[in-house]
This record gives C-alpha cells, structure tokens and sequence, in this order.
C-alpha cells in the first residue's frame, strides 16, 4: 500500500529528529525487560506483601512466575459521568484476564478531574497540571515490579494522555486502554449552545440554562460532543491502543462488556511469557505517532493534542513539533463533521460508520500507516475490517473522495505576535481573516465584567488574554468566554481570542489564536500588547501580527495572584518547570532547540 508523500516526509522528518533519543528510550526499554517476570526477583517478604491480598490459587501462580499478571491502573470515580462506569470494571478484568489464563491486580488509582464542572474556577488551573500528577501516579502503581501487562482504565481530557506518558516509562510490558463509551445522545449540542447564547445576551432565565444543561449532561459516559475526552478515544484507536471498535461504544451495554473482556485477554496473550509479545514501546513509534496527528486532523479534533501528543511522543523518545501538525494537516482531508464542526454527536459519528470507516478511508487514501504494530498484532487494517462500503450518513462521515474540507484544519500561526494553533474547521470563510483593535485583559472575568457592563459593544475587537499559559497559571480551558464572544459575533462585529491560554476541544467557532508562546509570562509579545493595537490573525496566510513596535514597551506583569486557594499553592513547583506550550506543556520533556521565530 503506497503512502502519501507528505506523510512518509513528515514521519521520516520526526524519525530524524528523535534518532538519538528514541535510541536512547528503546536501550532503556531492553534494559527493563528481564529473563521471566521481574516478580521473579523479588525477596521473600517484598513478594509476600505483593500477593498478600490474593486468593490461594493466584498465589501459586503468582509465586511460580508462569502465568502472566497484569495491572489494573484506574481513574474511576462517581462523579465524572464518563469515568463512573469503571466502577464495575476491575471485577470484569479480572474474570476475563482469569479465564485467558493470568491473574489481575488493581495496582493504583490515578486523579481524574472534570474540565467542564471547573470552567472558569479556580480549579480549572490545576487542570493541565494534573495531566503531569497522573503520570507520575501511573508510574508509582507500576512500581512495584509485580507485572507483566497493564490495563489503563481512563477516558478523559488530561486523563488518557497522562495514563500513556506514565505508562511509556514501562514501555517493555504490553499496555493497552480501556474506554467506557460515551453517553446516551440527549438534547443537540446545537440547541445547547443556543441557549447559552440566549443567556450570555439576556435573552433566557437561568433555569432555562440549568435544564438545557442537564438534558445535555444527562447520564453515565463521555459527554457526547466531540471535545478533548472523545478525541482522546479516537486517536488512541488509531493508534492501535484500543482493541478495533472500542472508542464510542455506549456503557451498560453487551457490546461494551465484550470489548472490555477482549482487551483484558489481548493484553494477557501479549506478555513476554507467551509466543505473541508486544510492548508498547514496539506499538508507540513514530508512524503510530503521526497515525494519531492524522486521526485528529480527518475528524476536526481537540486543540489540545497540539500539547498531548508531543507530550506523549517525548515519552516514548519522539520529537514531534507544531511544525508537523501543520505540514499533515495541508494534505490530510477533514472527513467527520461533529459538533463544535458539525451538529452531529459522537454517537451519530459511531453510527455512520465510526473509526472503523473512518481508517478505512484514510488507508486506502495512503493517509495512514498500515505497516504498524498494535496490540492485536501487526497491521492498522484491523481496526479497518468490518467496516461499511459506503458511510451511513455524509453530512456525518465522508470518503476521503469526497470530503467536507480538502485540509485538517488544525494551523499554525506565527508572527509578531508570537506563535499559536488556530482551529478553522468550523469557521466559514468569511471569519478566517480578523483585523480588528486589541482589549486586552489578563483574566476571564475582567472580560467577562466588560461584557457584562456593555463595554464591548459597538465595535470590532480582538480579545488578548494573557498570563493564561503554562507557567502563569496552569493555562487553564477559556471555553467559558464562547458564548459572550459568540454574542459579540452574532452582533455582527469582527471578533477573535488571541490568549496564551487554551479554548480545548469545544472550540472552534470563534477565529481563536491559542497556545501563544512564547507565553506573556515569560516575556512574550503579549506581554506588551496594549488595548488599541491593531491585530492581524489570518489563518489561511498563517500569521499572527500586531501593527505595532513592541520592541520599546515594558513588559507588563500579572495583575491577578492565582499562586494560591482551591490548592494552586501546591502546584508552584510544576507551574516553576513545565515547558512551553510548543514542546508539550509538560515538566518533563527538556526544551528544544529551534530556529528563531518571526515574534524574536
């Protein structure tokens, strides 16, 4: 099967690049794998404690080193909708891993936050942060030398990348995740939206709000919108980390149960004391790193994996840059249309023909690596079979013979003003160029209060939100400024966000230039920025400029302390080293070196 030559340039591009630490990262992963289970060399009294809790029988097998045992590390809890099906899950593993002849532990349990309970609160800031804590958290689980295989049990925003850059550390076992399905459809996203609308202008009550609200959010699973929790499923599936089906299959189903037992067994067959070993260290490589980036672009998904995925690629000893995203998202065709891009759900997605459809298309198009391992084996065209001939709705899902876009609509922009990502998959043409006057505010609620008060009426405007980022305060999700700026917009005004903070996975129909770095914290261009100048975002010239001389202005400084309450003082350290928003926000990927940018 021939590939597209910007995908084989690319992926040899990032081979290139991570040569030596990828090098480095797989020694390091030989070195970890040992002769027979490294229980094996455990003292009496350490294997003693490790098996304590066990029945006799799991004991012996345990204790003889012959049959497998495979960790259960979950991010379950009953508040998140999408994380409280995992609930019941350890008990299912168990069984499964049982009757394909291992044993199963629940080793540790990762934190798992809700970005959409802390949009706009103080707890919002801790959010990207966590991503950091719960792969440090996946690592102390592993720990403790008694496994062969793992299991990821999380679905969620910060949650599925920080379970992998954990797990990677443990690349020579065989690891697989394990979603739970998104909820039920409930009222349109559309209609959701409106209503927020309606309310951000005044025009409905607060319990119109709530009930809108919650016939949205209304049950068990993801959220149905296709924002950073479900782009999460789809790219891991395309990475081959899923067995093939698993993204969006609805919890408390037959199905659901059959592929949760599947995984369990898969991961059971694949440990180095059977004939079918595969690490993951062999299944996250650079071509399943760039199948992952196309997954995203196809389908419109999350702004967050700009950060995520070179996160997770460091893990596992890959440079991938912004540079990357841009040059696949030129040729890679947008094939889904879901909501924020579309008034489809993820189920609507699912039932025309899902990612199955979706990789078959992309294959056959050489948009993808087939010639790659995955934890069901070798070959992408697994996750492919079964697939329908034709999609079962094209306002939904689309052949790449026929797409919605002929690009991914993930852009970089870099200019004056610094460097950022930009979504236009849901923007018309006419709102993909905005040259209006700079408001700048260096909180949400500072704009929030001038909206409020009517003094952003009247005019066009470029909203500069700065001291958003990553070392500033955590660069929390800014999505709670959508509806106001949608009310501004929907006035007729010319309107975009330029802010070093984050929009997430629910963006995209505000022309936002987001992840500016370098940050205004750190001394970047927004830092100088001043109301009344004059920005230029244009996202099909790929520039973000300002019609002004910076070079002579004092660097403005933070007017809101956010250093401590709702334990943001805990986190001072992680805010002290992360990285920039470039390279993986992420305090523990090491700065690269790069050409000096158009802002310098």
């Amino acid at each position: 099967m021939s590939i597209h030559p910007v995908l084989a340039e690319v992926t040899e591009r990032v081979a290139s690049r991570s040569a030596e630490s990828r090098s480095a990262y797989l020694a390091r992963m030989a070195a970890a794998r040992l002769e027979g289970p490294a229980r094996g060399d455990l003292g009496c009294a350490n294997f003693a404690h490790g098996a304590a809790a066990c029945g006799a029988e799991e004991k012996a097998y345990l204790r003889g080193a012959v049959r497998p045992n495979v960790a259960i590390v979950n991010a379950y809890n009953d508040m998140l909708s999408a994380h409280q099906p995992y609930g019941k899950y350890p008990t299912l593993l168990k069984q499964a891993v049982r009757q394909a002849g291992g044993v199963a532990q629940v080793a540790g349990g990762v934190p798992a936050m809700c970005d959409g309970i802390t949009q706009g609160r103080a707890g919002m800031e801790l959010s990207l942060l966590s991503r950091d804590v719960i792969a440090m958290s996946t690592a102390i689980a592993l720990s403790h030398d008694m496994f062969d295989g793992a299991l990821l049990l999380g679905i969620c925003d910060k949650i599925v990348p920080g379970l992998l850059i954990g797990a990677l550390t443990f690349g020579h076992l065989p690891i697989a995740l394990v979603p739970a399905g998104p909820m039920a459809s409930g009222l349109p996203n559309r209609e959701k939206s409106a209503v927020r609308r309606r309310y951000a202008a005044g025009d409905a009550t607060f319990e119109e709000l709530q009930d809108a609200e919650a016939a949205s959010y209304h049950s068990a699973g993801t959220c149905t919108f296709y924002g950073t929790a479900n782009s999460n499923q789809l790219v891991v599936e395309a990475m081959g980390l899923h067995v093939p089906g698993a993204a969006f299959v609805n919890p408390g189903t037959p199905e659901r149960d059959a592929l949760t037992a599947a995984v369990a067994t898969t991961i059971t067959t694949r440990t180095a004391l059977g004939d079918d070993y595969m690490p993951l260290c062999d299944v996250v490589d650079e071509r399943a790193i760039v199948n992952g980036v196309v997954a995203l672009l196809a389908t419109g998904g999350s702004t967050n994996h700009t950060m995520h995925l070179p996160a997770i690629a460091a893990a596992a000893g890959i440079a991938l840059t912004w540079d990357d995203f841009d040059a696949l998202s030129a040729v890679v065709p947008l094939l889904a249309r879901i909501y924020p891009n579309g008034a489809a759900d993820v189920n609507h997605f699912h039932a025309a023909g899902g990612t199955r459809f979706l990789i078959q298309e992309l294959l056959a198009a050489g948009l993808l690596h087939e010639d790659v391992n995955t934890i069901v084996g070798p070959g992408l065209s697994a996750y492919a079979a079964g697939a329908p001939a034709q999609t079962g709705d094209p306002e939904v899902l689309r052949a790449a013979t026929e797409p919605f876009a002929p690009d991914g609509g993930i852009r970089v922009v870099d200019g004056s003003a610094g460097r950022a990502v930009t979504k236009v998959s849901a923007l018309p043409p006419e709102r993909r160029r905005v040259e209006a006057p700079a408001r700048v505010f260096d909180s949400q609620a500072a704009f929030l209060k001038a909206f409020d008060d009517g003094d952003l009426d009247g005019a066009d405007l470029v909203a500069v939100l700065r001291f958003q980022g990553p070392k500033a305060n955590g660069m929390p999700e800014l999505h709670k400024l959508t509806p106001a700026l949608g009310v501004l917009q929907d006035r007729g005004h010319q309107v975009a966000l330029v802010t070093d903070g984050r929009m997430s996975g629910a963006s995209g129909t505000i022309p936002s230039a987001i992840h500016v770095t370098p940050e205004a914290a750190a001394g970047g261009p927004l830092a100088r920025v001043q109301d009344g100048d004059i920005i230029i975002l244009d996202t099909v010239a790929g520039t973000l400029d300002v019609a002004a001389d910076l070079s002579e202005r004092p660097v403005a400084q933070p007017t809101v302390d956010v250093s401590s309450g709702t334990g943001r003082e805990l986190f001072g350290g992680l805010r002290a080293l992360i990285g920039a928003a470039d390279t993986g926000a992420t305090v523990f990927a090491a700065p690269r070196e790069a050409e000096a940018p158009a802002w310098a």
